[in-house]
């Protein structure tokens, strides 16, 4: 274990052994999230494990950056939605100055956008916020080994985009499908608030999907982006 410096995180590199004697060192794993009960809940759960060893906290993209750049880590599990630059642009200058050190995101988010938005910052791995215990664990192990790993949800969405041989036929291909799917909903005419009950989505997550879709399809404003879904043909009959 090593020891928390003032609740900034844990900023000693020289606290964790580098391997004696043959025998291998810890996996030393930052940990980055702005909720504090998820935070310290994931150091208790990483610390108890055999041949892991949490050596910083950071609650915030830039305290990131500059934790990754001191201690080094193996792996560093990041949340996407936090105070300042958030995950995904601390994911991009993490990985960009340091190749070695594998970013895995653990976050609510399962939407598309984010998943791609963080693989292409760099990201070696993407697991949901409701994952077991024992998935985090065997996910910061394999990020360690240089595996990319992902829930099975995630796995197979981005498989999907691989190898589906199927034309693009959809309309709007520059919306993503998520994007897609909010705006065959507002078609029918339903509110920011029943469409993120109805898709499992936050509020806050809706209408960032609808700030895109406006911006993306050059819409003034919810009324003109309707009327455009509606001449595609999206919402209910």
């Amino acid at each position: 274990m090593t020891q928390t410096n003032g609740g900034a995180g844990r900023l000693d590199p020289e606290a964790v052994a580098d391997g004696v004697d043959g025998v291998a060192a810890d996996i030393r794993v930052v940990i980055v999230d702005d909720h504090r009960i998820v935070l310290d809940g994931l150091v208790v759960l990483l610390d108890s494990m055999d041949g892991v060893t949490v050596v910083g906290e950071a609650t915030s993209g830039e305290h990131a950056v500059g934790l990754v750049g001191r201690l080094c880590p193996d792996v560093v599990l990041m949340d996407i939605e936090m105070p300042g630059i958030g995950g995904v642009e601390a994911t991009r200058r993490i990985t960009a100055a340091h190749p070695s050190v594998a970013v895995v995101m653990l976050t609510m988010y399962g939407e598309d956008e984010f998943v791609f938005a963080a693989l292409r910052a760099g990201a070696r791995g993407y697991l949901l916020k409701g994952a077991q215990q024992e998935d985090v664990v065997r996910t910061v192990r394999a990020a360690a080994r240089g595996d990319a790993v992902f829930g099975p949800d995630i796995a197979q969405r981005v498989l999907r985009t691989f190898i589906d041989p199927r034309p693009a036929t959809k309309p709007f291909p520059e919306l993503t499908d998520r994007e897609r799917e909010v705006l065959a909903l507002l078609a029918n005419g339903w509110p920011n608030g029943r469409i993120a009950r109805h898709l499992g989505l936050t509020p806050k997550t809706v209408a960032n999907n609808v700030s895109n879709i406006l911006a993306k399809l050059h819409a003034a404003d919810r009324a003109a982006a309707i009327l455009t879904a509606r001449r595609a043909g999206l919402g209910d009959p």
